[in-house]
């Protein structure tokens, strides 16, 4: 037999043997028990209302915790590609600290820690999350940028200097935009990151319009008609919002030429 016909038969065997699995599945699952608790009308009706607001509330704190993290991960990429030693060690201190622990332990932290320890009040809650996020999405965002800054060919910033342009104003007006269409996608990405990472504030005590959706979801499923009815809308959503933003993430990626993550 050649190799051909070997790879055909090897293929209309798994397929064989995956509609097989699929006959037995079909088969054997209780449907009626699977309406009720994933696909029930009650559930739904219930959650339903909170879910807007809770998406919006989601959006908000991702968009939050995305400019903290832009903002003082430039700052820290910067450090880190600077020619003071001092400035590279505390930037890489606070990279490897943040990268090095988990994001749930520095929610807590801004949640009870911080205001106890410094007597410090945060009026808004979303500015709240947004620094609790955004400190630990800095770490990855500056390496991001470091690398996209480095990956700038030398002869741009030849070029500008050799027209007169001082370090800083190469920096700001030749590298910095090249760089930033360069990381555009793992940017979008990390976008998609800190959307999921906002489920970690149901440690913070919100209100009930300050809820965000896995908090909606969380609380689904003490009530009488929560179940996996909620936690499936509840993921639903979610799908809604980050697909699009993966769907821009890859055309970003042909569209700049940027090939796996920086």
């Amino acid at each position: 037999m050649s190799p051909r016909r070997r790879a055909q038969l090897s293929r209309r065997v798994q397929y064989a043997v995956l509609a097989l699995l699929a006959v037995v599945g079909l088969v054997a699952t209780d449907w009626a028990r699977i309406g009720d608790t994933f696909f029930n009308a009650d559930s739904l009706a219930a959650i339903l209302p909170a879910l807007p607001r809770a998406a919006l509330n989601t959006i908000v704190y991702t968009l939050a915790a995305f400019s903290v993290g832009l903002a003082l991960g430039l700052v820290l990429a910067l450090m880190r590609l600077s020619s003071v030693r001092v400035y590279r060690v505390i930037a890489t201190g606070y990279i490897e600290f943040f990268r090095g622990i988990p994001a749930l332990l520095v929610v807590f932290a801004f949640g009870y820690a911080i205001p106890a320890a410094f007597e410090v009040r945060f009026d808004s809650i979303t500015l709240q999350i947004g620094l609790a996020l955004g400190v630990v999405s800095a770490a990855y965002i500056a390496e991001t940028l470091r690398a996209g800054i480095q990956a700038v060919p030398k002869g741009q910033v030849e070029a500008a200097r050799s027209l007169g342009m001082s370090s800083g104003a190469t920096l700001v007006h030749v590298v910095i935009p090249q760089a930033f269409r360069i990381v555009l996608p793992p940017l979008t990405n990390e976008i998609v990151l800190l959307l999921k990472d906002t489920s970690l504030v149901f440690g913070f005590g919100l209100a009930i319009t300050d809820y965000e959706l896995t908090k909606v979801g969380r609380n689904a499923l003490s009530d009488a008609d929560g179940g996996m009815t909620s936690l499936l809308a509840v993921g639903v959503v979610y799908l809604l919002i980050t697909i699009p933003l993966s769907g821009l993430t890859r055309w970003l990626e042909k569209t700049t030429g940027y090939k796996g993550h920086v």
